[in-house]
């Protein structure tokens, strides 16, 4: 075996300074003045993003959304209830300065619930309408486009009002989702195919056509978490199994003893987009792009170097993430051992897409390596010492061992890991590798 005489470092073995990047753990929000802040009740980022759209953030269409206790309430809860028996009449009880839910269970009936003003609440609506209700403009992610024009082709499945957050303005800031969202006219309308039903105790319930789907993690959002398990949540935040597809009539069974409320960690699906719900405290807890920042300049300061050609590597800036650097790393997918790009080892009759490593002769997949740069998926600070495959974005070990197990709605009916950096489907037996990088040999 050639592999051992050759001089190796493994990135886990670069020293990094523990003292100064504890200075950096806190959230830039921490640092200011933190009796003015006003309260953050937590933040939403879209998976598939790494750190911003391909075409920039802009007003309500961003990759993620800080969620703020506003000026003033705007929550809304549920009041009386009318039984109209035409869609006139049902039309009528629905007034334009009062949020209601009306659900047409035949054409003969419409159950109208009206909802009235909540003073200890916020509602923040997300959904892929840009109508003024909607507060976080949330579009089709298309794995790995890096520009708008990939994802305008694709027909949107995520509904235009796909779901709310209400949060609690006491502490301890409690956020419940539930699906569906009011429209410009404050109404939200579950049409006679939409699943419907009366509860036990008199009241009405349904799900979206697509449905908005729940994981709260096992444990938090820490480097000890472990998936949960996928639930749908109703439209007035009550919890159950999965429907057999995604809009099949059926509903799945209630689960009783969980709840609506979103936890650090809880990955919120749209059918086309998944969102992953940080809170305030754990947001705190999380690394800052700063501290990403010092440890892409401590990796480049140790200079590790390809091992061929021996020229020094360096990751690229965090700004120029999407264009391959000259002195960028690349590795080989299969066993790990970074190099700088070179053209030798293709394999014709294999499309040129694998690549033998000169190192230790394993064929595989050979890609650039990319900082992962959203410090909202990183699950601790860990030095980025491992690579998802097949895309080559880097992070620490405990992020990508996470990331991999979870599976991710796609489609109407199926689920895979993903990286959530690009949301490319992982590859390979685990969906992540260990990275080899080869110190200065002077």
């Amino acid at each position: 075996n050639n592999e051992k005489s050759v001089p190796q470092l493994l990135i886990r073995d670069l020293k990094f300074e523990k003292k100064p990047l504890a200075k950096l753990m806190f959230s830039p929000d921490q640092e200011n003045h933190p009796s003015k802040a006003p309260v953050k009740y937590g933040e939403l980022i879209v998976l598939g993003y790494n750190g911003s759209l391909p075409n920039g953030d802009r007003g309500r269409r961003k990759s993620r959304f800080a969620l703020f206790k506003r000026p003033k309430a705007n929550g809304v809860k549920p009041s009386t209830v009318h039984i109209a028996c035409t869609p006139q009449a049902a039309k009528a009880i629905s007034n334009k300065d009062q949020h209601s839910i009306s659900y047409t269970l035949s054409r003969a009936q419409t159950v109208v619930v009206e909802y009235t003003h909540d003073s200890n609440t916020d509602m923040f609506q997300i959904g892929r309408s840009t109508e003024s209700p909607i507060d976080f403009v949330v579009t089709d992610t298309v794995p790995g486009s890096q520009s708008n024009s990939d994802t305008q082709s694709v027909q949107s499945t995520i509904s235009r009002f796909a779901c709310r957050i209400i949060c609690e303005r006491n502490p301890p800031f409690t956020a419940r989702i539930y699906a569906a969202g009011f429209d410009s006219s404050k109404n939200i309308f579950l049409g006679e195919k939409a699943a419907k039903w009366k509860t036990s105790d008199g009241q009405m319930d349904g799900l979206t056509t697509n449905g908005v789907l729940v994981m709260h993690p096992r444990n938090g959002f820490t480097e000890d978490s472990k998936p949960g398990v996928w639930r749908e949540i109703s439209v007035c935040g009550n919890v159950f199994s999965l429907r057999e597809t995604r809009s099949a009539q059926q509903r799945g069974k209630m689960v009783e003893n969980e709840t609506n409320q979103l936890q650090d960690g809880s990955l919120i699906d749209l059918c086309g987009a998944t969102l992953l719900w940080r809170t305030a405290e754990g947001l705190a807890r999380t690394p800052t792009v700063k501290h990403l920042e010092a440890l892409r300049q401590e990796i480049n300061a140790a200079r590790p170097q390809c091992p061929v050609g021996f020229n020094t590597l360096a990751f690229p800036s965090m700004k120029r993430k999407d264009v391959v650097d000259e002195k960028q790393p690349w590795v080989y997918l299969n066993c790990g051992h970074v190099h700088g790009y070179h053209n030798w080892g293709n394999k014709e009759e294999r499309d040129g897409k694998d690549r033998e490593c000169p190192m230790c002769r394993s064929v595989g997949p050979y890609v650039p390596l990319w900082l992962g740069c959203e410090a909202g998926f990183y699950v601790d600070a860990g030095p980025p010492t491992h690579a998802f495959s097949p895309c080559g974005h880097v992070c620490s070990e405990k992020t990508t061992a996470y990331w991999s197990q979870i599976p991710l709605p796609h489609g109407t009916h199926t689920f895979h890991a993903a990286c959530p950096f690009c949301a490319h489907q992982l590859a390979g037996e685990q969906g992540y590798i260990r990275l080899i990088f080869q110190g200065p040999l002077d």
